[in-house]
């Protein structure tokens, strides 16, 4: 399950309701940059690693070798959980050997190069996600099966701390004391290593007993690093493919993609947007919605994009779709949906590749009459009001994939299914 649009498209709720008929669910790409909102009744949880199975009993969740764990904010996270009474343990909770780990330095690095690159930033949340990834792929970071050795930790730690200060000296910023990060780091260690396991090895296992696995996406399709709004996007595979590099598990064991959009379209941070929209951003931060779970940022707000949904589906293999935040639209008399691309002469059905050329395109429209009525109420898809309906199917079929579910509200029960 993975989102179609720039991220934030509702999907912790999805997973949350989808996880009911799984046994295992796997995050497998992104760090603690990432912000699932999850309602269990009138309990609001915000989860940034953990996956958001483990709100529901008897199940299994597991982080993949694909995601970049920050274990101080790991460890934070789940001691918050245990708090508020939700079971966290090696029964139910199990971390991949070979996931990469973030350290203070990255997120220095991550500040001090976005503060270099001025009105030209990307507008990262700075948690250090981008040279945590940089350092996996040149071969140079540290994994978790070292964070819970200590005398391997300590080693590989010095040799990285010292090549990193004085990066960080050559960018204006304050070295970081070794000391402490040693000692911050290797408690993180002791406290996770009980959760640690070979994910990959579990994970095939599992599927000889049949069990039904859920791979829990972050972001979404726009910010893939192969795939997305380069260079206004993450550093991870955001798309499907991500779900099989980042769990170890092939592709053809992958049975049904779920694809969560919502029905309009929003971004955080910079970057293209090609529908973005004064009026709809003012009406939907004045309900108090489209703040971002991780950073608090408002989200920049537009109409429907359906070529950019569109292209996702194809990129993704999508099957299935899950369109969020319904009720977002209930005031709303005139919506629009943008069908094309223009810049020039030239029409687009897809989205360019080049971020530059994207954000001189122009959106091309089609109105559809708003249904004015509340939706939060319809316990079922015939409840809601027929334009309602309408522009779902509509949108969907735009998208070239099956409606699947109708969200009209956080919480569970505000989920139908046509």
């Amino acid at each position: 399950m993975l989102g179609t649009q720039w991220g934030d498209e509702g999907k912790g709720k999805i997973i949350d309701v989808l996880t009911e008929k799984a046994d295992i669910v796997v995050r497998y790409a992104g760090g603690n940059n990432a912000g699932h909102t999850v309602y269990v009744g009138k309990t609001k949880y915000v989860l940034h690693l953990v996956p958001s199975g483990i709100l529901r009993r008897n199940k299994l969740c597991v982080i993949g070798n694909g995601v970049v764990v920050d274990p101080i904010g790991l460890m934070e996270e789940m001691e918050g959980l245990k708090k508020i009474g939700v079971k966290v343990s090696p029964k139910n909770f199990l971390l991949s050997e070979t996931a990469h780990v973030v350290f203070p330095y990255h997120r220095e690095l991550d500040a001090s190069r976005e503060a270099l690159k001025g009105t030209n930033k990307i507008g990262t949340t700075k948690r250090g996600i981008g040279p945590a990834y940089g350092d996996k792929a040149a071969r140079v970071g540290l994994r978790v099966n070292d964070l819970v050795d200590k005398d391997r930790l300590e080693e590989k730690l010095a040799l990285r701390m010292k090549e990193n200060n004085a990066l960080l000296k050559s960018l204006g910023g304050k070295p970081i004391s070794f000391k402490k990060v040693l000692g911050a780091y290797r408690a993180a260690g002791e406290y996770l290593a009980p959760y640690v396991t070979n994910t990959v090895v579990l994970l095939h296992e599992a599927m000889r007993e049949q069990a039904d696995i859920l791979f829990e996406g972050a972001q979404g399709t726009f910010l893939d690093i192969d795939h997305g709004t380069y260079p206004f996007v993450t550093s991870s595979n955001t798309t499907a493919g991500g779900a099989c590099t980042g769990t170890g598990v092939p592709p053809h064991r992958m049975d049904r993609v779920v694809g969560v959009m919502k029905a309009y379209t929003t971004r955080v941070g910079e970057g293209p947007l090609p529908t973005e929209n004064g009026e709809i951003s003012d009406l939907l931060h004045g309900m108090g919605r489209e703040f971002g779970a991780t950073t608090g940022r408002a989200r920049r707000c537009g109409w429907f994009d359906s070529v950019a949904t569109r292209h996702a589906t194809m990129v993704n293999g999508i099957d299935d779709l899950a369109i969020t935040n319904l009720d977002g639209l209930d005031t709303v008399k005139s919506i629009k949906v943008c069908v094309a691309y223009r810049r020039g002469k030239q029409q687009y059905d897809y989205v360019p590749n080049d971020a530059r050329e994207l954000a001189e395109c122009e959106p091309v429209y089609v109105e559809f009459e708003g249904w004015c009525a509340p939706t939060h109420r319809a316990k079922t898809f015939r409840q809601l009001p027929l334009k309602a309906r309408q522009y779902l199917k509509a949108i969907s079929e735009l998208t070239n994939a099956r409606l699947y579910i109708a969200s009209v509200g956080p919480g569970r029960d505000q989920t139908l299914f046509p």
